[in-house]
């Protein structure tokens, strides 16, 4: 783009429009598919005109002769067609209120609860009495300096005054039982997949025109159901463990993850462990508030005569969770555009899961059934051996072996 741009500025000023559109049109059928977009815009010259400079050079009519040296005005000083702001001084205007209502425009405005498309846009200025084209609001948004975008995730609702000393805490705490040479592992439930040959966002290499067939409708499959995958990732080892549920996402299945993973993994790495530490989100099946998960994280610390650390992330801040960014992402990114057919494609693909930074992850199906809904009452509650810090006793905590 930048190389047609020099040469349309060293040849603009020596050539007639003429001899400019056709130079134009040759470039951009050199450039192939896509060519009249990339030199209208590396130049500034209508898509109309090169598309003429194209038809042109279709054409068989002769060229006209022009003697060596001289140069050929085409049309009068001042002369062509004027550009619709020049011909329409409110055309701006009343579009920029139309594409944004709140801070320019009437509130009230008709495209306020529309998808405002480039066509609406013209619909809507004709009826103001602006004549004006759809492929003409395209150039004139872009003049108002506006592009096609879409929203972005960055707020995080309500901020607790306490969550950037809970990070904190968070930090020093993980150093603390790295240095020791404790573990430390990050658990969550990635969202539950439907099992079957269902459409998987993404794409993947295939033979050309022989797409993977999938159903036309997201039915859940009565006999396959779904799976609800729930990871432990070691942050210092940099290896996960995902337990494949096909039950019910519960406290219960999330403790039976995190034993499994001891059992499979965590045992070998740190043999000589006394002691555990689990950073998790505030909600979800291991959630604070859940007096199942602190029950059943007491019947894992009675079973490993271990003493379990908890510490929860601040409410609204789970994307900080170590195990979203450094595990679960490069899952979703290697079963991109795969149908998940049955449940042990599910386990494979997840197990096959690799990066450049050498993450390892061993994957099982869990086969257990799991009761939602098990209350917990003062009395079992009361047996606990739990001991809560004095920041935030309820998102740090640990339970000691009884």
């Amino acid at each position: 783009m930048a190389t047609i741009a020099s040469k349309y500025k060293a040849l603009s000023g020596r050539l007639d429009e003429a001899t400019l559109r056709l130079w134009v049109a040759v470039e951009a059928r050199q450039l192939g598919r896509g060519g009249v977009s990339t030199v209208a815009k590396a130049v500034g010259i209508s898509r109309t005109t090169i598309y003429a400079g194209l038809a042109e050079l279709d054409s068989t009519a002769p060229e006209p002769v022009v003697k060596a040296g001289s140069r050929q005005r085409v049309r009068n000083v001042g002369g062509g067609r004027k550009k619709l702001t020049a011909k329409d001084a409110t055309l701006l205007r009343d579009l920029d209120a139309l594409v944004d209502p709140c801070s320019r425009g009437d509130p009230m405005s008709p495209l306020r609860w529309t998808c405002k498309s480039t066509t609406r846009l013209a619909e809507e200025l004709a009826r103001r009495g602006h004549s004006v084209s759809q492929r003409s609001v395209c150039d004139l948004l872009a003049k108002l300096d506006f592009s096609l975008q879409a929203p972005r995730k960055t707020r995080e609702g309500t901020r607790h005054p306490d969550r950037d000393a809970q990070f904190g805490h968070i930090a020093r705490t993980v150093t603390a039982f790295q240095q020791s040479g404790d573990p430390v592992i990050s658990v969550d439930a990635k969202k539950k997949e439907l099992v079957g040959d269902f459409h998987n966002g993404g794409q993947e290499w295939q033979p050309k025109g022989e797409p993977e067939e999938v159903r036309t409708h997201d039915f859940i499959d009565r006999e396959l159901g779904k799976v609800a995958p729930y990871g432990v990732y070691d942050l210092t080892a940099n290896a996960g463990w995902v337990s494949v549920g096909i039950d019910h996402d519960t406290a219960e299945f999330a403790v039976e993850s995190i034993r499994r993973w001891w059992r499979e993994m965590g045992c070998a790495l740190y043999p000589a462990a006394s002691r555990l530490l689990i950073t998790a989100d505030c909600g979800g099946s291991n959630g604070y508030r859940l007096r199942l998960w602190r029950l059943e994280l007491q019947k894992l610390a009675d079973e490993l005569e271990m003493t379990i650390r908890v510490c929860h992330f601040p409410p609204g801040t789970s994307k900080w969770n170590k195990i979203e960014h450094r595990m679960f992402c490069h899952i979703t990114n290697n079963w991109r555009g795969r149908p998940l057919e049955s449940r042990q494609v599910v386990v494979n693909l997840i197990g096959s899961t690799t990066t450049r930074t050498g993450l390892q992850i061993q994957a099982k199906l869990d086969e257990n059934t799991y009761t939602p809904g098990i209350k917990v009452s003062d009395e079992q509650l009361a047996t606990l051996a739990i001991q809560r810090e004095e920041f935030h006793g309820e998102w740090n905590y640990s339970l000691k072996p009884r």
